[in-house]
């Protein structure tokens, strides 16, 4: 049973030893390391070749890869590194990888030449000074053969193993069964849905009501595709921890482990797995650093035994072998079958799934759930903000050769303040990254670097965090275009900030969707399609799906309080008619309700009315920057029989991704279209929008509040049994444009003025 493996894997693999260190990280940006790479194979000779196709075989295994060049006059093959600083700081158990990784490269040419020796080298490339450090030995063919097949033979009892376990997994999965009886009404459309984008190896957008099953609805037919298409990996992706908790059960409810061989990973972030984090991650100052990769081998082997690698297993798993759980996780991302995580371990700028698949050829298919949040998510992800007072904190407290760097940095600030047009506008748009300030920013990062080269451990806080902005601003620059603001906000005469701020992300995910086999981005709100395929940079040939609702008109009562509005103007006014409704429609159906309102300020004078006007209505309120306990908490309230009424913010915690069914909520009040703060900023993305799309308004105001609005309104009827009642309040919910992206099952009555009384109680039964 053959086994393909790259050269690069292979010798990672086998050859990777001592501690893990990540003092010694590739700190230019990835262009720079392709500008580096292209400088140095630009000073060799006429006749060299770069990206040398490599390949060959030991036994099953099938090992390939590209060697950086090939020098036939000198019969000289090279590997090239880049990195900053001081060439003596590169750790010893790097090198020894770098050198396996030529030497296995110096076999294929020897064996695909008919060679009897050749010349091997590695090029370590200085991206700051520009200076290339070579080491460089003659192999002969038969050494390197023999040092091939120690490398190949200690990897083959694990390809032979995982050969076996992809055969026994793919069987299993061309026999899987739906986990429970039958589909629930929409769930048997979606899977459909999502199967033929899979076997057409299209990507898909599908919209789907909440209650239907969604996780498993997309992720078992994924999984019956898997052998068909000969798929390596299915990429499950949450906004949020609940819904890769659903994705985790999803994969255990299909058998996940027992019926069927499949191994499922989760990953967390490293901030919630690090077990030392007073400790730098270097094998001197952690203990689960030290000699992390000799102890690795032996933590694979038990970690690939465990079905479902969730947190806590990862945790057992690393702890019982000494080496770190957040680590030991992504190195067993190489070796699952399905991976679950957040949406940045493959859409980020340097998302670690997508390195790796792009890496090592990976066919995957990728779920996104409640999609709707990828386009906020996706902007953030590509934007980036440095602010004056954050420099100067970071320089408070730097050694004095960074100090010097900063206060260049400083300068270079000043210089862009001074020149922006028009100085005493709070904000503005720069027509350009400033040029001055890029490589003042440039010159701080290096002197950074070779300040840990030579004092290595941690940084003071805020000059890491000042150093990992200045990275990220840096590596944003390079691609900077009309997807993309520069602006400049001042604060005050001393403090202003600049950032990069991405409006349209499309050009940087546009090749995550291109590599993957297929895409599904599913929720409940992904209207219209157009919105998301622009902005996200969808294929032209992604697929559209609006599965029907599974719930009737007659389950939810949709009222619109048109004789009120919200408008900012308007809000004074709107406080006790807002407050009336509530204490009315509760005194008509007693229960568990949600008010949804724009803001803390706005909810908090509305709650003001209400316990002042109708004290017997009990209620209580999200407060700013809740803890997990205190949500937590907040939805204790909404127990089965309890009565009152939660006042949250539409699109916080509350807002999506909870689940109350039957008589923990039975209404919801929305006071608010949900449309973004008219400011400065957001009337430059409308013209952005207007310009690129024609949709200036449509996109950065009413597509995403109506997305909160029906998302709000979206947790009061969760399964078929359920009813409840939905006011909308405002009077522009009543325009066409408005009402066209409610979820077409609602029936919607508009109510003319605030006073006037529903007959909700009767419908809502």
């Amino acid at each position: 049973m053959s086994y393909a493996v790259a050269v690069r894997a292979l010798c990672e693999f086998t050859a990777k030893q001592g501690d893990l260190d990540l003092r010694f990280t590739p700190s230019p940006t990835a262009q720079e390391g392709i500008n580096g790479h292209a400088v140095v194979t630009g000073r060799r000779g006429p006749n060299y070749r770069t990206e040398v196709a490599l390949e060959g075989s030991w036994g099953e295994l099938q090992v390939r890869g590209r060697a950086d060049g090939y020098d036939p006059d000198q019969n000289l093959i090279e590997e090239i590194k880049t990195h900053r600083g001081k060439f003596d700081a590169i750790p010893d158990n790097h090198r020894h990888l770098h050198w396996a990784q030529v030497r296995v490269y110096g076999h294929l040419l020897c064996r695909q030449l008919g060679l009897e020796r050749v010349n091997l080298a590695l090029v370590y490339y200085d991206i700051g000074s520009g200076r290339e450090t070579v080491l460089r030995e003659t192999q002969e063919a038969q050494e390197l053969a023999a040092l091939f097949g120690q490398l190949c033979e200690r990897f083959s009892s694990w390809a032979a193993s995982e050969a076996a376990h992809r055969a026994a997994r793919d069987a299993a999965l061309g026999a899987l069964r739906f986990p429970h009886a039958e589909f629930r009404p929409g769930q048997r459309q979606l899977a459909e849905d999502v199967y033929r984008a899979n076997i057409s190896g299209r990507c898909l957008l599908a919209q789907a009501p909440t209650g239907i099953g969604k996780t498993v609805g997309s992720l078992f037919p994924v999984l019956r595709a898997m052998p068909q298409q000969g798929l390596d990996k299915v990429f499950f992706l949450a906004a949020k921890t609940p819904g890769r908790r659903l994705a985790l059960d999803a994969a255990a409810s299909l058998g996940a482990g027992a019926a069927v061989p499949l191994r499922v990973l989760e990953l967390t972030a490293r901030d919630k797995t690090c077990e030392h984090p007073d400790k730098a991650c270097q094998g001197d100052a952690c203990p689960l650093a030290k000699g992390f990769y000799d102890r690795l081998p032996a933590a694979r082997a038990a970690a690939a035994q465990v079905a479902l690698l969730d947190r806590d297993a990862l945790r057992e798993v690393g702890l019982a072998h000494e080496v770190c759980p957040y680590y030991l996780g992504s190195e067993m991302a190489r070796w699952a079958d399905m991976v679950v995580g957040d949406y940045n371990y493959y859409f980020d700028g340097s998302a670690m799934l997508y390195a790796l698949a792009l890496e090592r050829g990976w066919n995957t298919s990728v779920l996104v759930d409640e999609a709707h949040n990828m386009v906020s998510r996706a902007r953030a992800m590509y934007s980036v903000e440095l602010e004056r007072g954050q420099l100067r904190a970071a320089r408070a407290n730097a050694p004095g050769v960074v100090k010097k760097a900063l206060e260049r940095v400083g300068r270079a600030w000043s210089g862009v303040d001074k020149e922006a047009p028009l100085p005493v506008a709070p904000y503005q748009v720069l027509p350009e990254v400033p040029a001055k300030l890029l490589d003042a920013l440039q010159n701080a990062t290096s002197a950074v670097n070779d300040f840990l080269v030579e004092v290595p451990g941690p940084l003071d806080p805020e000059l890491q965090r000042f150093h990992f902005d200045a990275l990220a601003f840096l590596r944003l620059a390079e691609s900077f275009g009309e997807h993309s603001l520069c602006d400049l906000v001042r604060a005050g005469p001393r403090d202003s900030s600049i950032s990069i701020r991405n409006v349209v992300p499309a050009p940087f995910l546009a090749p995550r969707f291109a590599l993957a086999h297929s895409v599904t981005l599913f929720s409940a709100t992904l209207s219209p399609w157009h919105y998301f395929c622009d902005l996200l940079g969808m294929p032209p040939d992604t697929a559209w799906a609006d599965v029907a609702s599974p719930f009737s008109a007659s389950q939810l009562a949709v009222h619109v309080a048109t004789g009120i509005s919200t408008r900012y103007q308007h809000r004074a006014a709107s406080l006790g008619p807002i407050a009336d409704l509530v204490a009315r429609q509760y005194a008509e159906r007693p229960g568990n309700y949600l008010a949804f309102f724009s803001s803390f300020d706005y909810l908090e004078q509305v709650l003001e009315q209400l316990q002042t006007r109708h004290p017997e209505v009990p209620a209580w309120r999200q407060e700013r920057r809740m803890s997990e306990p205190e949500r937590a908490a907040f939805l204790e309230h909404f127990t089965p029989g309890g009565r009152g009424v939660g006042f949250a913010v539409l699109g916080g915690s509350f807002g999506e991704g909870i689940d109350l069914p039957g008589e923990r909520l039975i209404g919801a009040f929305v006071a608010t279209l949900g449309l973004p703060q008219v400011n400065p900023v957001n009337e430059q993305l409308r013209a952005r929008m207007q310009a690129m799309f024609g949709a200036g308004y449509d996109y950065t105001y009413l597509y995403p509040g109506m997305q909160k609005v029906v998302q709000a309104a979206g947790r009061v009827i969760r399964t078929e049994t359920d009813r409840g009642v939905v006011w909308l309040i405002d009077d522009r919910f009543g325009r066409p444009e408005v009402r066209a992206l409610l979820p077409a099952w609602w029936d919607v009555d508009a109510v003319p003025s605030a006073s006037s009384r529903a007959a909700s109680g009767s419908r809502c039964g």
